[in-house]
């Protein structure tokens, strides 16, 4: 078994393996541009970010009921449970649902059909945050939230992804300061493609407790040592860097050097079924490909924990970190 794991950084959308999405193409009468599974997976190849979100919303087409929405939680926790996830806080971007016609309730309930139940199911603790699309505009970010409040009891925070060049941290103050203000956690994609400033400004003006992605936070040595003093988490996805091409190679990649600095940092998977592994496998190529040894997983694990939003439940968390700190290495 794989050491236990928290995931902090995973979209489900982006868990729509090719089979599924032919499956619920089929069941909803929805025709895709790919002859079988094999072109589809030809399409995987992305040369930046924009190339791969419009692939990533062109499938999303599939998704219409809130037994799609079920079977892809189902299908991803699953997957996540045999790589060691213990406990996954999800992102969905309900607005590229709710521009197509699927309604908040279709997309919030039919994931929560996995996730209500999915300690019992897969052994897998379960949060759910919703991102916002930093294309779409500051409006349609509030009116979102707004479309959310009768859901509340089953989100627990906030979050900012999509296209991240030109869309900065400070375009959506005001829906993190509402957020802030019905209790929710609030974190941000920032320092994937962008600069190191959208890192500080997210920080700054959105009030985020975790960045998601932040590898660019290393050519800043001020903000290291800011990050590294208030022990802001990082949620790093290395296979994704390296498909997205943020690195060109994975023995390029900065995990190391973050780890040697001192950075709070933990591994996910991001869109695995995109990127070409999950949490496990990303754990996996790092250790293989970084010559991470067995202290450093260790502490990516642990790190995992601490940076979850599990402060409703510290007998939980302590429980995954003695599990962290029980796991023999094969």
């Amino acid at each position: 078994m794989p050491i236990p794991k928290a995931e902090l950084h995973l979209h489900i959308e982006g868990t729509l393996e090719p089979e599924l999405a032919f499956e619920l193409a089929a069941r909803n009468g929805v025709e895709l541009p790919y002859a079988d599974t094999d072109q589809l997976r030809q399409a995987y190849r992305f040369k930046d970010l924009q190339s791969f979100l419009n692939l990533y919303y062109e499938l999303m087409s599939v998704l219409r009921t809130e037994q799609d929405f079920a079977d892809l939680a189902n299908a991803y926790l699953a997957r996540a449970a045999a790589q060691g996830v213990r406990h996954a806080e999800i992102f969905f971007d309900p607005q590229a649902h709710i521009a197509r016609g699927v309604g908040m309730g279709t997309v919030v309930e039919g994931l929560w059909r996995a996730l209500g139940n999915s300690e019992s199911a897969h052994g897998v603790s379960t949060q759910l945050i919703m991102c916002f699309l930093r294309d779409e505009s500051a409006e349609s970010a509030l009116e979102t939230l707004e479309a959310a409040k009768p859901y509340l009891d089953r989100i627990v925070g906030i979050g900012l992804d999509s296209a991240e060049v030109g869309h900065p941290p400070v375009k959506f103050r005001e829906v993190y300061e509402a957020a802030a203000a019905l209790g929710l956690r609030r974190v941000a994609h920032a320092g994937e493609e962008g600069p190191p400033e959208y890192i500080t400004e997210a920080l700054d003006v959105l009030g985020v407790e975790r960045i998601d992605h932040g590898l660019r936070c290393m050519e800043d040595d001020a903000l290291v040592a800011r990050l590294v003093r208030d022990r802001i988490p990082l949620t790093l996805c290395p296979l994704s860097n390296v498909r997205l091409r943020a690195v060109d190679v994975l023995a390029e990649h900065p995990l190391p050097a973050m780890l040697e600095a001192g950075l709070l940092c933990t591994v996910n998977s991001d869109d695995p079924a995109y990127f070409g592994g999950y949490a496990g496998d990303n754990f996996d190529a790092v250790r293989r490909t970084l010559g991470l040894g067995e202290d450093r997983l260790r502490e990516l694990a642990r790190n995992s924990f601490v940076a979850s939003f599990l402060e409703h439940d510290e007998e939980l968390r302590a429980r995954y970190l003695a599990e962290v700190e029980a796991y023999d290495f094969p």
